[in-house]
């Protein structure tokens, strides 16, 4: 029988740890699935593109997998029982189970709302792209002089923040951060964008914490209001909710606890990868949840899962470090900071357009190489039984 590897979730990690593996095992060995709620690769990067109006390109996920063996399923994953080492999901035919052998758990996160009221209800998040959709129908129904407050002021949210204000200049656009802004790198970087932005008129709440959403802004918890016709959310994610329901071991964050290799330390027939799992990186820390991390991961994960099954003892190690956080602040500006392997800010930096050429290069990069995820040739290598296996087919 040949070995069943089924990946819960197409992003970033997902998409590649499959077509990594569908590269280096025998297809005739191995029967490699992919769930996916949508048809379609959606870039999470560009999210905060989409929601001022721009048209991203269409990447179906069938186009990706042509000629892989991959099989695509297009359904959307309630429950993991990994006892039993089956996948309940429902689709347009209805509730179904699909059994694995191997599982890559790659499910990612959500937007996180860290329980501050009124989130749910009043505020807008691109997290993915339903909402972001949702985000973009009401900007473009947002009349000129409209209000718009970006809660956050991480990556998510410095390039939504500056994506709006540039895209819309007729907006009144604000933002609010917990801390300063961009205190996290270095001194030129913070110098350049608070230039950019005061020349896209956004106005800054710094050291403010957002206590609740209300439909017309948001409170302070110190009690100020900020209006706001739009407020939208981007505090930072949390772990897709389904892992912490299993018997998987989980962090307090509810992402699965894997080793060096992606394995799960509680079910070594579980991998998890991106967002969904919690590794180590260098100095000790955990790897921050991005696409920086994610494709890493991925890698890390299918050149185990192939190493194991093919009966190799060692594995290729993947680079689980940082190099750069790449910033994009508007169409025509952005930041690339470099960061030490644990990911602290260096002094060296790039700026302006050459910093967004730079990032633009990084997103299409990304995506391109979910098509070609191993970049030289290799030969796809014949599964070995375990010997468990091979005592339950002779019996």
């Amino acid at each position: 029988m040949k070995h069943r590897i089924v990946v819960l979730g197409a992003g970033y990690a997902g998409a590649m740890a499959a077509g990594r593996l569908a590269r280096r095992l025998h297809r005739d060995d191995t029967d490699i699935t992919v769930i996916n709620a949508d048809a379609d690769f959606v870039e999470r990067v560009r999210m905060h593109q989409l929601a001022t109006g721009q048209d991203l390109k269409h990447r179906p996920l069938r186009d990706v997998y042509a000629g892989t063996g991959v099989t695509l399923r297009q359904a959307r994953v309630t429950a993991v029982d990994a006892d039993r080492r089956t996948v309940t999901l429902v689709d347009d035919h209805g509730t179904d189970e699909a059994a694995y052998d191997t599982l890559i758990y790659a499910l990612g996160s959500v937007t996180a709302d860290h329980g501050v009221p009124g989130v749910a209800e009043h505020a807008y998040d691109i997290g993915g792209r339903p909402s972001t959709l949702r985000l973009r129908d009401r900007l473009a129904r947002l009349a000129a002089g409209g209000t718009v407050l970006v809660v956050g002021g991480g990556l998510t949210g410095l390039e939504a923040v500056t994506e709006i204000a540039e895209a819309r200049p007729d907006l009144d656009v604000a933002l609010a951060t917990r801390g300063g802004l961009g205190d996290w790198l270095n001194g030129k970087a913070q110098q350049h964008l608070r230039g950019v932005c005061d020349r896209l008129g956004i106005t800054v709440h710094e050291h403010t914490d957002i206590a609740r959403v209300e439909a017309a802004g948001a409170v302070t918890r110190d009690g100020r209001e900020i209006p706001a016709q739009v407020t939208v959310w981007t505090t930072g994610f949390a772990a897709h909710p389904i892992a912490a329901a299993t018997t998987l071991a989980v962090a307090e964050t509810g992402q699965i606890i894997v080793d060096a290799s992606m394995r799960s330390v509680s079910h070594p027939e579980v991998y998890a990868v991106g967002d969904a799992a919690i590794a180590e990186g260098p100095g000790g820390k955990p790897l921050r949840m991005s696409c920086a991390s994610g494709v890493p991961m991925a890698w890390q994960a299918a050149d185990a899962i192939a190493a194991r099954l093919t009966g190799r003892a060692k594995f290729p190690k993947a680079p689980l470090r940082y190099f750069n956080q790449c910033i994009s602040l508007g169409r025509r500006d952005g930041i690339i900071q470099y960061v030490t392997a644990d990911d602290r800010a260096k002094p060296s930096l790039l700026t302006g357009k050459l910093a967004a050429r730079y990032k633009e290069f990084v997103c299409t990069g990304a995506a391109w190489s979910l098509s070609h995820p191993i970049l030289y040739p290799v030969r796809r290598h014949r599964v070995v039984p375990t010997r468990s296996e091979i005592r339950t087919t002779a019996s």
